[in-house]
């Protein structure tokens, strides 16, 4: 049952495409039981044999996702519980890379922090304009740590830095789609959504041994990520204790608004 206040996660089998959906309602932010969730059902859907290829989105109309869920982020009192957050990011990226079937991203708003992670986790992402970036990370203390490795990985280095650096700008989504972190980038949600279909429909009737071989070839030289991700959960938690983050985050919460 679909939770429209705490947020939910739900996994649909439709004609072997497994889709996955998580919704919060502050702009689809991410607290850590709806990471161990998604995590779960990413995982769940790897394993489900009828299942051919996976399609991650979220539900509304405005964000994609605003990342990490500020809610938790001001009530961290200890570096365990810091590292603790920040290792359910960790935990969907790695499930992400290591599932084996192809995961495809409906993007259909902006991207903010950990939800531009999503989206560069993803094999192959649909967009729609006005899917905008930013990565806000260093604005409340911390840096894009544990999502970095996968922004970096699909958009390069100097593309990551200019958005790890500049944490108060959005990136528009043709820079995103020129930069690769979109594959297709289109002017309407039901443009975007008939190209998922079209994409989705081939993919069920290729070989899930070839692609399932294809995605590994893809995500060739990840293998330590287990132990880096965590390890870039453990810089997140202890940085989020200082108080310019609790400060900053604090103002940011006295002011938010949806994105």
């Amino acid at each position: 049952m679909k939770n429209l206040k705490e947020g939910y996660v739900t996994y649909t089998l439709r004609h072997q495409v497994g889709i996955i959906e998580f919704f919060h309602p502050q702009s689809n932010a991410l607290p850590g039981y709806l990471l161990a969730e998604l995590a779960q059902k990413i995982h769940g859907a790897g394993n489900d044999e009828e299942c051919k290829v996976i399609v991650l989105k979220s539900g509304g109309e405005k964000a994609f996702c605003a990342g990490a869920s500020f809610d938790e982020l001001v009530n961290i009192e200890t570096e365990q519980q810091g590292r603790q957050f920040f290792s359910g990011f960790a935990h969907v990226i790695n499930v992400m890379r290591k599932c084996p079937k192809l995961i495809i991203g409906r993007i259909h708003g902006k991207c903010v922090g950990g939800g531009v992670g999503l989206a560069a986790a993803c094999d192959h992402a649909f967009a729609v304009e006005g899917a905008d970036v930013k990565l806000s990370e260093l604005s409340v203390g911390i840096a894009p740590f544990v999502i970095g490795p996968a922004v970096e990985r699909k958009i390069g280095l100097s593309a990551f830095s200019q958005l790890a650096i500049d944490a108060s700008y959005f990136r528009n989504a043709d820079w995103a789609r020129r930069k690769g972190l979109y594959a297709e980038l289109h002017k309407t949600v039901e443009e975007m959504d008939e190209a998922i279909r079209n994409l989705v429909t081939t993919l069920v009737n290729r070989s899930p041994l070839a692609m399932a071989e294809m995605k590994k070839m893809f995500w060739h030289g990840t293998d330590h990520w287990d132990e880096l991700l965590m390890e870039r959960a453990a810089i997140s938690g202890s940085l989020i204790l200082s108080f310019f983050s609790k400060e900053a985050i604090a103002k940011f919460k006295a002011g938010r608004r949806d994105i």
